[in-house]
């Protein structure tokens, strides 16, 4: 007798092959039937007639790190269909750590990743010092979906470093070999990879470059040798020009990529996105990763699957944030700040006054970066459209309004009862459309990645991306190709496990991980995202829901009916790679 069967669907199985009607049957946390017309019963069915069933979902870039240790739901990515998440991506996280440290990494992250600093602190117990005894910790606890982990090359500088590693002072052959030593030891323990950051953009709150930014080559492929001597893993990174910062420099950096992978044979796998500064560089490097492919070697871009920005509006950050007459209504709470802005003479006195005096703070440098890009603002839209036309843009809609931008953007901010949201495509959008995004996705070479689950919880909720990829790529794409489901499906499951050798998961095939979605796909779509308060210390993020998932099934116990959480906890930390 089975345990659960999910009967009368279209298998979409996660192996590039086409739709087919399937029955699938578990028992435990394993697949253990699939065919048209299972006999046999079980002890509970799912009814997926005119339903897609679908492996789980696998996002290999997260952020999860603190989160993990006192939440054990995990949205926004539980609620996508993901069923497994890799976090401890860009050289930031929280082991190792020594006694006495633990608030400077808090605001290493707070400051890269825009996850509130007072949340971290009152959430995270500290009941570890080595990267070990963190796993400890986490495989202590059960969530709703499964979570892998990488070791951070930002807290294993300081750990080993001290102040010097924190201000990038360069790392002599003793700490390096002291930093190899620490990460062969945290991937013989369980961690997924090793990450870095060597962007500009990502900064500790103090304005200090992550730890690891500037490190020299012999660093950077100690951090390698430890990751193949520990048993092997993905070296990520977040390279240097991966936020527009550099146009020139990239190129150097896929070459030791290239060398690093080669040297070690390991996967390294980076951030690739599209930046404005020169819109043609990523081809330029993604033909070397297909090069080095053919070399031995093996780079995998990481790309998105929709434009990456941030999103403004009156609760997040946004352009009028300076103006004294905002300021002298910000404390109020949000309906009643609202019906003030909706006010005549305050709408005029703050379109019409000039911006205050700087307080400092993240929230306050991207709303004036808002106000500088207004002409690149896009209405997000309810449900939400991240292809957006051109006559969505700001300055389209201040045109035919015949009124300033800056008055226009008030006006959308106030749409939605005050709570509507505006898009700043940063990345991936100079044309204005999905074009590059969908030649960047069907390379060879790249892999989906970049939702930053966990993380930019103020500006930005890319956590829903598989979503997105479900019911744009696959659907509602109007304005140029859609791509096939069962390639979708293929792209955010089996190949994302793969890459990090989780070989028992994403596909729907005897044996493997009973990890599994019924999604109705013809309703399926995207909420609004929505800001709430409902971190430790009242902390604030962007959630954003989805209709259209049926059920989530992770380890064979079903999490998600119709897109309520059931209270089950079947997700276990994931120590290191699995065999198929």
């Amino acid at each position: 007798m089975y345990d659960l069967k999910i009967s009368g669907g279209l298998l979409v199985d996660g192996t590039g092959d086409p739709p087919r009607p399937a029955d699938v049957a578990t028992v435990g946390d394993k697949i253990v039937a699939v065919g048209a017309d299972l006999p046999g019963e079980a002890a509970r069915t799912i009814d997926a007639v005119g339903q897609i069933v679908t492996p789980g979902f696998v996002d290999v870039h997260t952020h999860y790190d603190g989160q993990a240790t006192w939440d054990d739901l995990l949205e926004p990515s539980s609620g996508h269909g993901v069923t497994t998440v890799v976090m401890g991506n860009c050289g930031v996280g929280f082991a190792p750590v020594r006694p006495g440290t633990q608030e400077w990494l808090i605001q290493l992250m707070e400051g890269v990743e825009d996850i509130p600093g007072a949340a971290l602190s009152e959430g995270i117990d500290w009941s570890w010092e080595s990267f070990g005894e963190y796993l400890d910790a986490l495989d202590d606890r059960r969530w709703a979906i499964d979570v892998g982990t990488q070791v951070p090359h930002g807290a294993v500088r300081a750990y080993v470093m001290g102040e010097r590693g924190a201000r990038n002072e360069p790392a002599d052959p003793d700490e390096i070999a002291r930093m190899e030593r620490i990460v062969a030891e945290a991937v013989s323990a369980g961690a997924l990879g090793v990450s870095t950051s060597r962007t500009l953009a990502h900064r500790a709150m103090d304005g200090e470059p992550v730890p690891g930014t500037f490190a020299a080559e012999d660093e950077l492929f100690g951090l390698g040798r430890g990751l193949r001597d520990g048993g092997g893993g993905v070296f990520e990174l977040a390279p240097v020009g991966s936020a527009g910062e550099d146009i020139v420099k990239p190129r150097s950096e896929v070459e030791w990529m290239r060398r690093l992978s080669a040297a070690i044979g390991q996967p390294v796998s980076f951030a690739l996105l599209q930046v404005p500064a020169a819109p043609d560089l990523w081809r330029e490097l993604m033909d070397v990763s297909l090069q080095a492919a053919e070399e031995g070697a093996e780079l995998y871009p990481q790309v998105a699957g929709r434009p990456f920005g941030l999103l403004s509006g009156w609760q997040t950050s946004h352009p009028f944030v300076l103006r004294p007459s905002y300021r002298a209504i910000e404390h109020l709470d949000i309906d009643e700040r609202i019906e003030r802005l909706r006010d005549p003479a305050v709408r005029a006195a703050i379109c019409s006054e000039a911006d205050g005096e700087r307080r400092g703070g993240m929230h306050e440098g991207v709303s004036m970066l808002v106000a500088r890009m207004l002409d690149q603002l896009y209405v997000l839209g309810s449900p939400p459209d991240y292809e957006p036309t051109p006559d969505r843009s700001i300055s389209a809609v201040a045109a035919a309004a015949g009124v300033p931008m800056q008055e226009a953007a008030y006006d959308a901010f106030c749409a939605e009862d005050g709570r509507a949201l505006l898009m700043v495509p940063l990345f991936n959008y100079v044309d204005g459309n999905h074009d590059v995004i969908r030649e960047q996705l069907t390379h060879s070479r790249a892999v989906m990645g970049l939702s930053d689950g966990g993380a930019h919880c103020g500006l930005i909720c890319d956590a829903s991306m598989p979503t997105t990829m479900i019911s744009h790529w696959t659907r509602d794409r109007s304005r140029g190709e859609r791509l096939p489901l069962e390639w979708v499906v293929r792209k955010q499951s089996k190949d994302t496990a793969a890459l990090f050798g989780l070989n028992d998961r994403g596909v729907v095939v005897p044996g493997k991980r009973a990890d599994l979605n019924v999604i109705d796909h013809a309703a399926i779509n995207l909420r609004t995202p929505r800001l709430v308060h409902d971190l430790p210390a009242g902390g604030r993020r962007l959630l954003q829901h989805a209709d259209g998932y049926t059920a989530t099934i992770v380890a064979g116990q079903q999490t998600r009916d119709a897109g309520v959480d059931t209270g089950a906890r079947p997700g276990h930390l994931v120590r290191g790679r699995r065999a198929a």
